[in-house]
């Protein structure tokens, strides 16, 4: 008894652990997007990064739900927020991108709200309540495997500027110990869906360590 409240309370407090430095991740990139805003153009920031996170989050934040994973909520609650913060990137980016980026975000945009309502569709209709959640889950896997990836595309980009200004390290930072948060929080909730995250983090955080310190 005493060891299942103590569980309890561990997986909360790391959930809540969870919530925190993924706001923290989620506001991160503002004094990037203020910069776009000052200079009224988008530069070589790359759209990629913002595309995949919103994707994450609106995965994540369905296989939250009580009826797709009970016992979660709190995997719901912060990606719900995170899902937010990206729209209003992905919304600013396009203001202030060029013709040939406006017209590539505003399509990858469309694409991830068309996947994502196809998701709840037919998790919702077609599939049953364990079904589903394992559909969802490695949905959720593979989106979390495409946001750790999308800052491999500019990696080029920080070794030819010689500059960590696109790929800054807090930003992998906050990203590593929300991972870790949450890998925690999916251990003591038996699920692992949501502790492999850790495994995908640790080696996204070593390449991200390596190629700082080069840079600098």
């Amino acid at each position: 008894m005493f060891s299942t409240v103590l569980s309890s309370g561990c997986s909360d407090a790391a959930g809540l652990a969870g919530n925190l430095f993924a706001f923290v991740l989620f506001v991160s990139p503002i004094p990037t997007f203020r910069r776009i805003i000052r200079n009224q153009s988008t530069e070589q920031f790359s759209e990629l990064p913002c595309i995949y996170a919103l994707l994450n989050c609106l995965i994540c934040l369905w296989y939250g739900m009580p009826f797709v994973t009970p016992g979660v909520i709190l995997v719901a609650t912060v990606n719900s927020i995170g899902a937010a913060f990206q729209f209003i990137y992905a919304i600013i980016f396009i203001i202030y991108a060029d013709k040939s980026k406006k017209l590539r975000m505003s399509a990858l945009l469309m694409a991830v709200f068309a996947f994502f309502g196809m998701v709840v569709f037919v998790s919702l209709r077609f599939l049953e309540t364990h079904l589903r959640q394992m559909v969802v889950g490695y949905l959720s896997v593979f989106s979390l495997i495409s946001m750790f990836a999308s800052p491999l595309f500019i990696i080029n980009l920080v070794i030819k500027t010689q500059s960590v200004e696109y790929m800054p390290f807090y930003l992998s930072l906050s990203t590593f110990l929300t991972s870790l948060s949450f890998s925690t929080y999916g251990v003591l909730k038996f699920d692992p869906f949501l502790y492999v995250s850790m495994f995908l983090q640790v080696e996204h955080l070593r390449k991200q360590c390596k190629l700082n310190t080069k840079v600098r």
